[in-house]
């Protein structure tokens, strides 16, 4: 197959996951356009003045505001201990643990986070002892808590990604001349970490405005509600479409706004799940820099797990035997394997493809000059659809199937779908570096030995990329598992997953069966992301030895 037929057939391949990200997300809107907004017109007049739309876009872009800044403000301290540190005993698993809350369901944290800093939580009770108040969980307290849990350990891996690939001699050559911690940082870490945490930020604010579970369930009524619960109450509870609509309109307005400017200012929105660490050197700090550094990475690692301790200490003391025994919480177990497995599949798949085709158009102009329209376009196609959010695309399609079938139905279709459209972006970033160092590295020589399609695959492929592939189905696996927004729409008896099951324990005050329910999730996602780790580098032992 000659060169350009190569990449004929790789750009052919990467439109099959353009496509259906653009089907995913537009598809929820055009028949809306045509079958919702004739209808209801005058409705979203009187809605547009409604001031309670304005609060909870008000309420939208400030927590996500606090929530960014806050994490990032937590992050720079701890991503700079590391630095200063190096490798020490226990480092490695330190820096696993802040891999941890990526994979851990937000519905599960929100649970732990509530056990710390409740009414009756362990810090609370620490405050009262004190004399001190601690403000109540519900609300904006409760949801910046729980968003830098998950972005904090984020960030942290983001800047460490970018402070690994400093050339060594830099500080080699702050230590030869003497420099002290503060002229090191502004001199030869901030440089490195700035574009890092720009690319943080982009990822985080993205994250913070469309969070839904979080607010959902730590909300705590009107004044603390975002667009997506907004539209999550006009779909559930009032069954205002008009409502709904506007409300998703604005959502992707602002999402997508956000978009391009946090890009415009240097941001990456789909940077976040590098793994890499910290190059060790043989340089020592002063004692006082060392006992202070130890301290911040020490508190940070307090503050990531003290809700997996939560989890295990609540969990345990719930009546799992009987959980076990309930056919609801097995057919959840069920419903929620089979769909996560389908949707991560579906999410590797696409990614694959669509990495392959960006990395055949980099090699078309080998590897140099400035990426074509085509390139770029490919390149941003897996981030876009993070302009428009989970909810946002599940009550879209859950109008337009309400008029033609049963909207319940075809429930775990669109989970499967939803969620593996939204993995896409996560899987591209482990997924798109891989097959451009495999395609840089070895295209030439697969033509000159004839190799295509298949036997490619299986041959140089396959053996490169299975690694960051076995990662990437991890991460696909563990945003699936813990998903809420599509569920939470479409919903109902006859169809339950685990985060949704626990969401109405919640609800019921049942919370000791919420509490082992969460349990059990967190052990599955925990399981099942251990296995794939394991998997990947089995098969890289496997080929080593081979």
């Amino acid at each position: 197959m000659s060169r350009k037929q190569e990449r004929s057939v790789a750009g052919g391949l990467a439109l099959v996951p353009a496509a259906f990200l653009a089907l995913v997300a537009a598809g929820a809107f055009l028949p809306l356009a045509v079958l919702a907004l004739p209808d209801a017109g005058a409705e979203i007049g009187d809605a547009l003045g409604d001031p309670v739309i304005w609060r909870a876009l008000r309420f939208t872009l400030l927590q996500a505001a606090l929530s960014t800044a806050l994490s990032l403000a937590f992050a720079v301290p701890v991503a700079t201990a590391f630095y200063e540190l190096r490798r020490f005993p226990g480092s490695g698993a330190l820096l696993r643990l802040f891999v941890l809350p990526l994979a851990l369901p937000q519905i599960v944290a929100v649970l732990a986070i509530v056990g710390l800093y409740g009414e009756q939580g362990m810090f609370s009770r620490l405050a009262e002892s004190a004399g001190l108040g601690f403000p109540s969980i519900y609300g904006l307290t409760g949801i910046l808590i729980a968003h830098v849990f998950f972005n904090m350990p984020l960030a942290v891996r983001v800047v460490l990604g970018a402070l690994g690939s400093m050339p060594a001699e830099y500080d080699r050559l702050a230590h030869q001349l003497g420099m002290d911690f503060v002229s090191r940082f502004r001199f030869v870490v901030w440089p490195f970490m700035r574009p890092a945490l720009m690319s943080a930020a982009s990822l985080i604010f993205m994250l913070c405005v469309t969070s839904f579970t979080v607010v959902l369930t730590l909300g705590g009524g009107p004044r603390a509600t975002t667009l997506e619960v907004a539209i999550y109450q006009a779909l559930t509870f009032d069954f205002d479409i008009a409502r709904a609509v506007l409300l998703a309109v604005i959502q992707v307005a602002v999402t997508a706004l956000a978009f391009i400017l946090l890009t415009r200012a240097g941001g990456e929105v789909s940077a976040g799940l590098t793994l890499g660490g910290l190059r060790s050197f043989p340089m020592r700090r002063s004692l006082p820099l060392r006992v202070a550094s130890f301290a911040v990475i020490l508190i940070g690692a307090l503050f990531v797990l003290a809700p997996f301790l939560v989890i295990i200490w609540r969990g345990v003391a719930a009546d799992l035997p009987g959980l076990a025994g309930q056919a609801s919480v097995r057919a959840a177990v069920t419903t929620s394997l089979v769909l996560a497995a389908l949707a991560s599949l579906l999410a590797v798949t696409m990614s694959l493809m669509l990495a392959t085709g960006i990395a055949k158009a980099a090699a078309a102009r080998r590897f140099s000059g400035a990426p074509g329209k085509s390139e770029r376009l490919l390149g941003q196609t897996s981030s876009l659809i993070l302009v428009v959010p989970p909810v946002v695309i599940a009550a879209g399609w859950f109008i337009v199937i309400r008029r033609f079938g049963d909207v319940y139905a075809a429930a775990p279709l669109m989970v499967v779908i939803v969620n593996a459209a939204m993995a896409i972006p996560f899987a591209m970033r482990l997924l798109l570096p891989a097959a451009m160092s495999a395609s840089e590295r070895y295209d030439r020589l697969c033509r000159q030995l004839g190799l295509a399609g298949f036997a490619r695959l299986r041959l140089v492929t396959w053996p490169l990329l299975r690694r960051v592939m076995w990662l990437a189905l991890a991460f696909s696996l563990a945003l699936s598992l813990g998903d809420l927004g599509v569920i939470a729409i479409f919903g109902s008896q006859d169809v339950q997953t685990l985060p949704y099951l626990i969401l109405q324990r919640m609800g019921s005050y049942r919370t000791q069966d919420a509490a082992g329910l969460a349990l059990i999730l967190c052990v599955m996602t925990m399981v099942l992301m251990t296995i794939a780790d394991r998997g990947g580098r089995l098969s890289d032992k496997n080929r080593e030895n081979g």
